[in-house]
């Protein structure tokens, strides 16, 4: 990855509940159970970001980013106010990893998440123009939202793919 493309101070990293919209690169680190949802906005060369921990905030409002169905209305609302527009936003999810062989499948947070994410996205008619979820691997991602928008996808086995 160039970093001077990238770089810290051009850069918006979120932790973990975090969402951010903007014409600026952004990116999220140690996504394991955790999903990255991007929504992008070509037109306006837009996205948002957010690093959704959990797939239901079950009445919780301290961070809209935190949850599946808290962070999908928060991002489209945030980018509808930064000029974005619906019909021509597309997602990419990214994340969910099941990081522990002995979790039940009950309990399979990742899993839990990336559902609860793309049902939420179906409902509101976003069509995810990439996923690359679950497995057992954790991964950090990178996102330019210029023209078509730049993905870089940081795996924790050391391999990474660029889209």
């Amino acid at each position: 990855m160039d970093n001077n493309f990238f770089s810290e101070e051009t850069a918006v990293i979120l932790g973990l509940g975090e969402l951010r919209v903007g014409t600026c690169p952004m990116g999220t680190i140690g996504l394991g159970s955790c999903v990255a949802l991007i929504l992008h906005d070509r037109r306006r060369s837009l996205a948002g970001l957010a690093h959704i921990m959990l797939p239901e905030s079950r009445g919780s409002a301290d961070r809209p980013g935190k949850f599946a169905d808290t962070a999908v209305s928060a991002l489209l609302e945030e980018m509808e106010r930064a000029g974005g527009m619906k019909f021509a936003t597309t997602a990419i999810v990214v994340g969910g990893a099941s990081m522990f062989e002995f979790s039940a499948s009950a309990l399979n947070i990742g899993e839990r998440n990336t559902a609860a994410v793309k049902g939420l996205l179906l409902e509101r008619g976003i069509k995810i123009e990439h996923e690359e979820t679950g497995g057992r691997v954790g991964r950090s991602v990178y996102y330019w939202p210029e023209g078509k928008g730049r993905l870089i996808i940081k795996r924790a086995d050391g391999t990474c793919v660029e889209i």
